[in-house]
């Protein structure tokens, strides 16, 4: 469940620092699993005009947000571990996260589960390879 609280009447030290902002806003995110129930508060600002659904424009475009971190990020970190990879200069990380990309795209393509794929084509590289050539 998410609620959100939006302000259009800002804040003088807000307004002098952010030229051109028209809305703040706290999102709560409240979670339960069968074992714990988890609540965040966050809070964003914006430019986007103020309009009559303004408060549930800016919900849906904060989820939209955190479902693109989900397909592609979170699940990049989970099956590739990318979060713990220490390659940090030159151009390998663009070019490691690229090799990411084309193998998420892959796997998905054959309508497999990212990480039991990816755990699957590293037991068995042959496997892999010919996954490859035969695409």
């Amino acid at each position: 469940m998410r609620r959100i609280a939006v302000r259009t009447v800002l804040p003088a030290r807000l307004a002098e620092n952010w030229p051109g902002l028209q809305q703040i806003c706290r999102i709560e995110r409240f979670r339960e699993t069968k074992q714990l129930g988890s609540r965040q508060v966050i809070y964003a600002i914006t430019d986007l005009p103020v309009l009559p659904d303004s408060a549930a424009a800016l919900l849906a475009l904060a989820r939209g947000h955190w479902q693109i971190e989900n397909r592609l990020f979170h699940v990049r970190d989970t099956t590739f571990a990318e979060d713990a990879c220490r390659v940090r200069s030159g151009a390998a990380p663009q070019a490691l996260a690229h090799i990411r990309d084309w193998s998420l795209s892959f796997i998905r393509g054959r309508r497999l589960k990212p990480k039991p794929a990816r755990e699957a084509f590293a037991a068995n590289p042959r496997a892999a390879i010919r996954a490859i050539l035969t695409s």
